[in-house]
């Protein structure tokens, strides 16, 4: 699982995520919402073990790990893996060669067949995001996630710069890397506890629009607000309290409700 405790965060001399405590159980999926600049990314960022998000207070644990402060790469091999809203170009490194590298320690696995499951074979000898449009870099991640099969998956608005020709397959993709589709599990007719039962993946997902949640069935909801988490409740509800007053007056309604 991963456990977060009372995590205090600084960037650039100023603190950005106050007391911040979340559990994610195995097989279960939180989405995160929240206004521009309340943390949100960084929060996700922090998880990965990006050094410029400095932990002043707090601790972070994964697997009963201590991870607090790991570099990114040892955090990548315990399980963790994640899909950035705006990922960098890398010229000189082929997309086939990042994926490649991302399966490493899964012998055997076939790059061409995991391209196939996003229609990404023509783009596999293209340099890593060169030119690539806002659809096809979501998948470009999608694809790298699938060769790394983390167990913890943390993603960044997976639904902007998506078109809607693309967002039924991003989201079909990221409901069976969380185990949340039928066939992740083998048997399709099992019931739904059994399948509940049987998920390892734990999945954190930052959403504006909340279009996931038509492909992605979550297990909770929570607002980050001024750096804080501010209510827990089912992510759908969260989203039309949203919509109809914005989130000052969300928070503020469902903590009423929780006191």
């Amino acid at each position: 699982m991963l456990h977060i405790e009372d995590l205090q965060v600084e960037l650039a001399g100023k603190m950005i995520l106050k007391h911040i405590d979340l559990d994610i159980h195995p097989g279960e999926t939180h989405i995160l919402f929240g206004p521009n600049g309340s943390g949100k990314t960084s929060l996700l960022m922090t998880i990965m073990g990006y050094p410029q998000y400095r932990v002043v207070h707090g601790k972070i644990f994964f697997k009963g790990e201590d991870i607090t402060h790991l570099p990114i790469d040892e955090r990548a091999r315990l399980g963790i893996g994640m899909s950035y809203q705006r990922p960098p170009t890398i010229n000189g490194l082929k997309t086939r060669q990042m994926v490649a590298l991302c399966a490493r320690s899964r012998a055997g696995l076939n790059v061409e067949t995991l391209a196939s499951r996003l229609a990404f074979m023509d783009f596999l000898d293209r340099d890593v995001n060169a030119g690539f449009s806002g659809g096809e870099i979501k998948r470009s991640e999608l694809l790298q996630l699938l060769a790394q099969d983390p167990d913890l998956m943390l993603f960044d608005e997976p639904e902007s710069g998506v078109d809607l020709e693309n967002i039924a397959l991003v989201g079909k993709t990221i409901a069976s890397l969380l185990q949340k589709d039928e066939e992740s599990l083998g048997n399709t007719l099992k019931s739904k506890m059994q399948r509940k039962m049987e998920r390892t993946k734990m999945g954190l997902i930052i959403t504006h629009t909340g279009y996931i949640l038509d492909y992605v069935s979550a297990d909770q909801g929570q607002v980050l607000f001024d750096g804080m988490l501010s209510c827990v409740s089912n992510p759908r509800e969260i989203l039309t309290c949203v919509g109809k007053t914005g989130y000052e007056e969300c928070v503020r309604c469902i903590m009423q409700q929780n006191s």
